[in-house]
């Protein structure tokens, strides 16, 4: 009986053993997992703010304004003006009848006379 015992308790080492062993590596290729997308969030993290900073440089309004004024024959851009923006009031909203379309649509001029312009 004693034997018997033994070997079984033998068996149960053993076979803990395996498991310890095997969960090990899996542990460690878990955590190898972990640190490489750790590494490559870091690497996008860098790229992104780069990203950023060049968007920034190149959205400065002082090199829009310069590169509107080189290409304005072929452009043709204007400073926003006050006159161009409409009011709230003139928002046509849908009616409570359903889906019918505006009858008064709301007339924005597209341009400036250029006497207008002067001023």
């Amino acid at each position: 009986m004693r034997s018997i015992l033994t070997i079984l308790t033998a068996c149960a080492v053993i076979g803990l053993a395996f498991w310890a062993y095997h969960e090990n590596y899996k542990t460690q290729e878990a955590l190898a997992k972990s640190e490489a997308l750790q590494s490559d969030i870091a690497e996008a993290r860098a790229r992104l703010a780069v990203l950023r900073a060049e968007w920034a440089y190149l959205n400065r309004p002082d090199r829009l304004r310069e590169l509107a004024t080189l290409n304005f024959d072929n452009l043709g851009l204007l400073p926003f003006m006050p006159e161009q923006f409409g009011r709230v009031d003139q928002v046509p909203y849908p009616q409570d009848e359903g889906l019918l379309p505006v009858i008064n649509p709301v007339e924005v001029s597209s341009a400036m006379n250029a006497t207008e312009a002067g001023e």
